[in-house]
């Protein structure tokens, strides 16, 4: 399937390649999400195809991953879209009061994003907890289920859509933004610490290792410290605050290991 996607969308850049509209130089290009690259030498060529979406081609190889990337997102929140009431039921129970307590005992605010809500079991907790919250979700049936069970209206919403700046007090992306490849992370990393106040916190979870594919139907991004250390570096204005491991809460996956981060906002 993969390769099949590969050798058309090389068909389509060889076209566009030929019949470019405009070009400029390397360094004046500007790279958006959810589009398609490739390379050509010292030269950037942006074909506008007169739809909403814009073709950036930029070397003679072409770059799969913000392609692959776009595709197994779409394959990530069709798994959960299918599987939602499985999904809900295996997780809307397990305990995480103390990491629920670690993040909000951080916050020197009361406004929260819940990124990534799944059921609603957090974002209930926190509301019931007189916080004040934002809650999405990429998948429209889990956010139809989360704004049932909490009483909310779930935003539906695309983590590479967020848009607030200076914002929250805190984001909780738990087992959440793992699904994003790390093409995509670091830009939503970027928009999740604009959409802070200063000092404000992030609390997410990667499973712990160094995967990056399809695992189970889902894409996965798994990190180990170091490789997250690295990873984060390139993101401005946010720092390690804490870090710890933990195995998986839900019965039966006890052996499954999680790296936990709290994430912190430096004054700009």
């Amino acid at each position: 399937m993969f390769q099949f996607i590969y050798f058309l969308l090389l068909d389509i850049f060889k076209h566009l390649y030929h019949n470019s509209i405009k070009a400029f130089p390397t360094d004046k290009r500007v790279r958006k999400k959810e589009y398609y690259f490739a390379d050509f030498a010292e030269w950037s060529f942006e074909i506008d195809l007169n739809t909403t979406s814009r073709y950036y081609i930029h070397s003679i190889r072409l770059v799969f991953i913000t392609t692959l990337g776009v595709f197994m997102t779409n394959k990530t929140l069709d798994y959960y879209n299918k599987n939602s009431e499985a999904f809900i039921q295996g997780t809307i129970s397990a305990d995480l009061k103390d990491l629920q307590n670690k993040f909000l005992n951080e916050l020197n605010g009361n406004k929260i994003l819940d990124f990534g809500c799944g059921s609603g079991r957090d974002t209930k907790c926190f509301i019931e907890a007189g916080y004040d919250v934002d809650a999405i979700d990429g998948s429209i049936e889990l956010c139809k289920s989360a704004s049932a069970y909490t009483g909310t209206q779930v935003k539906h919403m695309l983590f590479q859509d967020l848009d607030k700046e200076n914002y929250y007090d805190g984001i909780w992306a738990c087992s959440s933004i793992l699904h994003l490849p790390k093409s995509e992370l670091k830009d939503v990393l970027s928009k999740m610490n604009r959409a802070l106040k200063d000092d404000g916190i992030i609390y997410t979870s990667f499973k712990y290792g160094d995967f990056e594919g399809e695992r189970n139907g889902r894409f996965f991004t798994d990190f180990t410290l170091d490789i997250f250390k690295n990873f984060i570096k390139d993101v401005d204005n946010l720092m390690i605050k804490e870090y710890w491991i933990t195995t998986d809460v839900r019965p039966g996956r006890e052996e499954e290991k999680w790296l936990n981060l709290l994430l912190q906002k430096m004054l700009s």
